[in-house]
């Protein structure tokens, strides 16, 4: 099987279901926090899949084509990795219609939809742990999960120790997925949503079930429903050994987003940077390399903007960067707009939908991005080379070349303006040949195989031939 063509060519927007958008808040149960109220880890704010839908345009208008969903199955927790229903939509969420309806909104608008698959571990009421729970030694279920000893003490305070669980968490038992029986009901529930529409699956901690047998039929099960089924899993670190036919088609790129993050925070030196991004090109075969997901943020995360200190100039650079650079990029909900927030919860702050708390600037400057993106397959489909990196000018460039397109991704890391030469020997661009930056409203030209330009601080620049 191939990687999903249409991997490449997607623009991905991260939704915490919970934070991003409420349809009636008139209909809210009782006990949910106000909209826009500061996070806490067990209360809700109201959001739900109809108001996904209600803000459609919005997504469309900022030029996404590609969505990934935290998990959306009944669960008691509000981001939902604690699953008491795999084939159930979260009724604080909506309903199975709700779900259809958002499915087609998507596909009609050519926007595609994947879907977190969290099958490492479940919740506690989860019907085969709350089995155990009430008949102990002798439930039917006994080796669903990794049971010690009885009782299992699953909501006494401190962490599991009768049981395993994920990170010793009591709320978050691990499954058994060494027996048939877990195993079939978890390919069951990934075939059924596959058959239901969506287009992919985000795995949430793979490496928790490092049997390659699990993930090899994992992968074989949903590409027999769709072949076209995207699978990236949640690595954090390079692990070329877990993309292929027999796991996944990528994985969420967390090294780039650390490689990016120690550069602008001048934690490591450009030099180390243009190590880091080589060894990043190098470590996944070519299909591979284009299918990654690239996160400068998530629901794990700071908030970029946070993280960089409101540096608007910073963060403009990270944007610019990550969507030159061989992959799928992702907005992480209100990165767009400069939502900040700290650690978990805080960076899950519900969406102001009052335009007047947007950084409008910012906005514009990622609706561009995707604009040129979608404009130049070079941008999507084309090969990586690095071009020129100089610890001495700050300055890094690189460039992506499809058939007979060129373009030259310049950037200065550096807090200082720079007068930048940058050489152009890999280009089919004579002496005299008149080029345009594509981010900055000006026309440069080549001379002595070199291209001159002047960058702001942490500015760059998108060259090509008009």
């Amino acid at each position: 099987m191939t990687v999903p063509d249409w991997v490449q060519d997607a623009i991905f927007y991260q939704i915490f279901p919970d934070r991003f958008a409420n349809a009636e808040p008139q209909n809210n149960p009782p006990n949910i926090q106000p909209w826009g109220a500061k996070p806490a880890v067990r209360q809700f704010q109201g959001g739900n899949l109809r108001g996904i839908i209600q803000h459609f345009d919005y997504l469309i208008d900022l030029g996404i084509n590609a969505i990934y969903l935290n998990p959306i199955f009944q669960s008691p927790a509000n981001h939902r990795y604690h699953t008491t229903d795999y084939y159930r939509i979260d009724p604080l969420l909506g309903t199975m219609d709700d779900f259809r309806a958002l499915l087609q909104t998507a596909h009609k608008n050519n926007v595609r939809i994947i879907l977190d698959g969290v099958f490492n571990h479940s919740s506690r009421g989860f019907y085969a742990f709350n089995h155990i729970l009430e008949n102990g030694e002798h439930s039917p279920y006994r080796y669903w999960y990794h049971i010690h000893r009885f009782p299992l003490q699953a909501f006494s305070p401190g962490k599991a120790r009768n049981f395993e669980a994920w990170w010793d968490i009591k709320d978050l038992p691990k499954f058994n997925t060494d027996n048939p029986l877990v195993r079939r009901y978890l390919f069951d529930v990934a075939r059924f949503w596959t058959e239901q529409g969506i287009d992919g699956w985000r795995l949430d901690v793979p490496s928790e079930i490092d049997d390659p047998s699990f993930w090899a039929e994992f992968y074989h099960t949903v590409k027999s429903v769709n072949p076209q089924a995207y699978l990236t899993g949640e690595l954090w670190e390079l692990a070329p050994d877990w993309v292929g036919d027999a796991r996944f088609d990528g994985l969420m790129n967390y090294p780039l987003r650390t490689a990016l993050l120690d550069l602008l925070t001048q934690r490591f030196s450009l030099d180390h940077f243009a190590r880091q991004i080589n060894a990043l090109v190098a470590a996944y075969p070519r299909p591979h390399l284009h299918a990654m997901y690239l996160p400068l943020g998530s629901h794990d995360t700071e908030r970029l903007i946070t993280l960089l200190k409101g540096n608007l100039a910073k963060t403009k650079f990270a944007f610019a960067f990550q969507f030159a650079f061989p992959g799928a990029p992702a907005i992480y909900y209100g990165d767009e707009i400069g939502l900040q927030g700290g650690k978990d919860p805080d960076n899950r702050r519900a969406f102001p939908w009052e335009t007047t708390a947007w950084n409008h600037e910012l906005r514009t400057w990622l609706q561009h991005l995707i604009s040129l993106r979608k404009q130049f397959p070079a941008l999507r489909r084309g090969e990586f080379q690095p071009v020129f990196a100089s610890q001495e000018h700050a300055c890094y460039a690189f460039s992506r070349r499809h058939d007979d397109q060129h373009l030259l991704a310049v950037f200065n890391a550096s807090g200082a303006p720079r007068q930048l030469r940058v050489p152009t020997t890999n280009f089919p661009w004579p002496d005299g040949q008149i080029l345009q930056n594509h981010l900055s409203p000006e026309d440069l030209s080549v001379s002595q195989q070199h291209v001159h330009l002047t960058l702001p601080p942490w500015g760059a620049a998108w060259i090509t031939k008009p």
